[in-house]
């Protein structure tokens, strides 16, 4: 057995799926540890997969974290096991926290996000030294290509990068949301008003990947124009102070839920 998941919820699933998708693991390769056994056996049932209780972790050659870091200190002495290697998606909880806890250095941590249900997203990477030895950073590495684009950064940039990019989906459904409702506002039907938003999102992001945000906003903002008119309001109303803020309080939070000493 290659991976063993350790909870399999929404970002799990995702990962697994990709996985398997993709032709990196094969459902004999892997298995699924739950809390209540008959929803484990219906999950390793849909996806073919082994259901296994916390004892049979060891079978594996690795185990991925996919538990809410608040659920990880209580949880800790039934899944650790010294030499095993570990893959943890837990926002917060260091490498230094994992290796203490699961009595094991081969320790990689990750961050996703939503988008990996697509294949789309940005995964951050980062792993002690011994793990980088056992192969199981590269085995991340490969894992969380199934899913979208993967970086490996400093353990320092994870709270900010889990700030920024994994609650990135959250910030931008609001800010397409308050775009609907302000088609909505100025008569338009809510349905439209909301597909415009999405594609609106959607088309922005494919043409970032190709020039500065600056660039993109000046050739849409004319001199004189609506546009020009509606970034002034925006800025009257401190947008971007407001993503400031969230990306900092987020990064705050980051910081308290590792704290599982």
């Amino acid at each position: 057995m290659k991976l063993a998941f350790l909870g399999l919820g929404k970002m799990g699933k995702s990962i697994l799926k990709g996985a398997l998708e993709r032709g990196f693991l094969r459902p004999e390769e892997v298995g699924v540890v739950g809390r209540i056994p008959e929803r484990t056996r219906e999950l390793a049932e849909a996806f073919g997969i082994r259901p296994l209780s916390p004892k049979d972790l060891p079978q594996a050659e690795r185990v991925l974290i996919a538990v809410q870091p608040r659920d990880f200190p209580h949880l800790a002495p039934e899944v650790a096991f010294p030499g095993l290697g570990y893959l943890s998606i837990m926002a917060g909880v260091s490498t230094a926290v994992l290796a203490r806890r699961l009595d094991s250095r081969r320790v990689v941590r990750a961050m996703p996000n939503v988008a990996a249900s697509i294949g789309e997203s940005s995964t951050a990477l980062t792993a002690l030294r011994e793990a980088k030895e056992a192969g199981d950073l590269e085995f991340a590495r490969a894992l969380f290509a199934t899913v979208g684009d993967v970086y490996e950064i400093p353990e320092h940039l994870f709270d900010p990068f889990t700030a920024m990019s994994a609650s990135a989906p959250a910030y931008l459904a609001v800010v397409a949301e308050a775009l609907a409702d302000a088609g909505v506002k100025m008569g338009m039907s809510r349905a439209l008003a909301l597909r415009l938003a999405a594609e609106a999102l959607a088309a922005t992001g494919e043409l970032l990947k190709g020039k500065h945000p600056g660039q993109l906003k000046d050739e849409v903002a004319s001199p004189g124009g609506t546009t020009i008119h509606g970034l002034h309001a925006l800025e009257a109303r401190a947008l971007r102070a407001a993503f400031y803020e969230a990306v900092e309080a987020a990064t705050r939070r980051g910081h308290e839920l590792g704290e599982v000493e």
